[in-house]
C-alpha cells in the first residue's frame, strides 16, 4: 500500500501537531543520525559524495537533516513528507534554505513522476511503507549504481525482534506528554531485507546494527546499505490466468504407510471402508509437509519431513476426475494412534501384513500393492510411477508374505 492507504499518515500527522504545539523544532545536526541516539554509527559518508548531487529524504519529517546535507555538503536536497504538520514544521523553519525542496506528497507517488535520483535515504521512515510497493519504485527512482541508505526498526522496548515474514505489526510512536500512538512498520530480518533488496534490484553492501548506548536499553535499529544495481535482468513477461473458474478434471491427495514392528496402521472411515493415513495436498504444500500434517490430523502421531519417504504416484481416474495418489512411506514417528474429533476416519489399529482386513480403501489398497506387489490385494488397475527405489520392510522383523487363508 502507498503511505496513504496505511493508518501512519495520521499517527504522522498527530505527532507534528503536537510539536507545532510546543513549539518544538531539533537543531540541525552535524551528521546523520541514523538510529535513535547521537553517536552511534556512522554519518553522512555511507551516502557517499553528495556536493551537487540530487538527493530523496524519505519521509523528511521536521526536514533537519535535509538541511544538514544542503549546507553541508552542498547536496540538492528533495524532502518528501506526507503529514502536513510536518511539512508545514519544515517549511516553517527552512523553507528558504538553498538546495532543499520541501515537497509535501506521496513519496511513491513522488517517484513515479521525478527524475532519477543520485541517492536516496530514510531514518526510521521506509519500514512504513510496504516493501513489495516501497522498493521497486526506489529501484526505477534511482540511477544505476546509485546508493539506498536507510534504518528500520530491528528490536522494540518490549525486546520483540525482527520477523521473517513480509508483514506489517503495530508499534507505537510517542513523547513525554503525549498518548502513545499506533504505528503500522515491517519489521524484518536482515536476511528478509537482503532478499526483498535483492529481488527488486539492488546490492547490499552491509547492514549493521545500531545499539542503544544504555545497557538496559532493549533497542536495536539496523542500518542497510544498498545500491541499485548497474544492469538489471530483463524482465520476462507471463500472461495472468484466465479469471472464469477451471473446470474440475484432477484431485491429488497422498496416503502414508506406517509400518514398524506391530504391523501397518490402518483407521476405520465411517463409511466402513479401512484406510491409510492420508488426504488433499494444499495449495503449495510439499508432499512431506502433507503426509505430516494429514498423519497428526487423523491420527495424532507426529512426524517430521524427513521421516516421510516418497514412494512415487498413482494415476487412475473416477468418471472425467483423474485422481493422482501419492504412496508414501513414515520411517519414524512419535505418539499413540488415537479418533481425532471430526476426523472421518478413527479407530485406528495395527494389522501385520500376512493378516490384512477385507475392504481396502482403494486408494490404499492401489498404495499398498505399489509398494510390496507381493500383497494378495484385489484393486482396480493404476498407473505406478516410482520416484526411487523401493523401500521393502526390514528383514528383522520376519515378515512372511502369503495369502490370507479365512477359517
Amino acid at each position: 500500500m502507498s503511505l496513504e492507504q496505511s493508518p501512519n499518515p495520521e499517527t504522522w500527522t498527530a505527532y507534528g501537531q503536537f510539536q507545532l504545539d510546543r513549539s518544538y523544532m531539533p537543531p540541525v545536526p552535524d551528521q546523520l543520525r541514523w538510529g535513535f541516539w547521537d553517536g552511534v554509527g556512522p554519518g553522512d559518508d555511507v551516502l557517499g559524495p553528495l556536493t551537487g548531487r540530487r538527493i530523496l529524504d524519505i519521509g523528511s519529517g521536521a526536514g533537519h537533516y535535509a538541511v544538514h546535507l544542503a549546507r553541508t555538503h552542498g547536496a540538492l536536497v528533495d524532502a518528501v513528507e506526507l503529514s502536513p504538520t510536518q511539512h508545514r514544521r519544515a517549511t516553517g523553519h527552512f523553507g528558504d534554505v538553498p538546495g532543499v525542496r520541501f515537497l509535501h506528497a506521496d513519496v511513491i507517488e513522488h517517484l513515479q513522476q521525478a527524475q532519477p535520483y543520485d541517492a536516496a535515504y530514510g531514518i526510521c521512515t521506509l519500514a512504513g511503507i510496504d516493501p513489495h510497493i516501497a522498493l521497486p519504485a526506489l529501484r526505477d527512482g534511482l540511477l544505476p549504481g546509485a546508493p539506498l541508505v536507510f534504518s528500520a526498526l530491528h528490536t522494540n522496548w518490549h525486546g520483540h525482534g525482527p520477523s521473517a515474514t513480509v508483514a506489517p505489526r503495530q508499534e507505537t510512536v510517542g513523547l513525554k506528554g503525549m498518548e502513545p500512538l499506533p504505528l503500522q512498520t515491517w519489521v524484518l530480518t536482515a536476511q528478509v531485507w537482503e532478499d526483498l533488496l535483492t529481488d527488486y534490484g539492488f546490492t547490499v553492501e552491509a547492514i549493521t546494527q545500531l545499539h542503544a548506548p544504555e545497557p538496559d536499553n532493549p533497542v536495536i535499529c539496523q542500518l542497510i546499505q544498498a545500491r541499485r544495481r548497474t544492469v538489471l535482468p530483463a524482465q520476462i513477461t507471463s500472461r495472468p490466468r484466465s479469471r472464469r473458474p477451471p473446470v474440475p478434471h484432477a484431485a491429488i491427495g497422498v496416503g502414508a504407510i506406517v509400518y514398524g514392528e506391530r504391523g501397518l496402521l490402518l483407521g476405520r472411515h465411517h463409511r466402513g471402508t479401512l484406510e491409510l493415513p492420508g488426504g488433499s495436498v494444499e495449495a503449495g504444500e510439499p508432499f512431506e509437509q502433507t503426509v505430516v500434517r494429514e498423519l497428526a490430523e487423523e491420527t495424532g502421531l507426529s512426524a517430521r519431513p524427513e521421516d516421510v519417504t516418497l514412494l512415487g504416484t498413482l494415476v487412475d481416474h473416477v468418471g472425467d476426475v483423474v485422481r493422482v495418489t501419492v504412496g508414501a512411506l513414515v520411517t519414524a514417528w512419535q505418539g499413540e494412534p488415537a479418533t481425532q474429533p471430526d476426523e472421518s476416519v478413527g479407530d485406528w489399529a495395527w494389522w501385520p501384513l500376512d493378516d490384512l482386513p477385507d475392504g481396502l480403501f482403494e486408494c490404499s489398497a492401489q498404495i499398498l500393492a505399489a509398494w510390496l506387489p507381493d500383497l494378495p490385494i484385489d484393486h482396480p488397475p493404476a498407473h505406478f510411477s516410482p520416484y526411487a527405489r523401493r523401500t521393502t520392510p526390514s528383514s528383522d522383523l520376519d515378515v512372511n508374505i502369503r495369502p490370507h487363508q479365512g477359517s
